[in-house]
């Protein structure tokens, strides 16, 4: 003779008044997550590209790309480097797309593609972010991650898809190299 299984109500507790989470409330979080964190990656993104507009269109394709593979994302990992390593790769492979059209194109250089210049604010911003532009790409990546954005290391590795040592080593170099264009800017300025 078969034995009855209880009953969900059963399982739970005659009195159970919590509702066993289900994936549709996991989603619902995580989709929450995601709009609080907008305003890190839109920073993020307006950083690497240096261009307000492309950094708007980068963020609303990382958003797309997210929002469409929510399923693969793990609930209870870190959704915050989940994003920004989409945003990251979204990037990457827009810049790799734009350099294989830059060669097709015949007689276009790179200067009558690209933006206007940066509008300058303060003196001191504008050093700044001169200096930032002079960094190599890795380096400025990992500076912003973690000075701008107050990225963890840990987080920062997840990202960039590199070891701690070489975010650490990225990170050293940065600053020293930003200290030097700093400390050089501003003894220009004096004289």
């Amino acid at each position: 003779m078969p034995v009855a299984m209880p009953s969900t109500a059963a399982r739970r507790g005659v009195d159970a008044q919590v509702p066993l989470p289900t994936p549709a409330n996991d989603v619902a979080q995580v989709q929450r997550s995601v709009i609080a964190l907008i305003p890190a990656l839109r920073g993020f993104a307006r950083s690497i590209t240096r261009d307000a507009g492309e950094a708007d269109d980068l963020l609303q394709e990382t958003l797309l790309r997210a929002l469409a593979n929510l399923h693969q994302f793990t609930p209870g990992t870190n959704l915050k480097a989940w994003l920004f390593t989409i945003l990251r790769h979204t990037h990457i492979g827009t810049a790799k797309k734009r350099t294989r059209e830059r060669k097709m194109a015949a007689g276009v250089t790179a200067e009558d593609i690209g933006a206007a210049p940066p509008q300058k604010w303060l003196a001191a911003t504008s050093a700044m972010k001169e200096a930032l532009d002079q960094l190599p790409a890795d380096q400025r990546e990992v500076v912003i991650l973690i000075g701008g954005l107050g990225f963890s290391y840990e987080e920062c590795m997840e990202v960039c898809g590199c070891a701690m040592g070489t975010v650490k080593s990225r990170l050293n170099r940065a600053r020293a190299r930003l200290a030097s264009i700093l400390d050089a800017a501003t003894v220009d300025d004096m004289t």
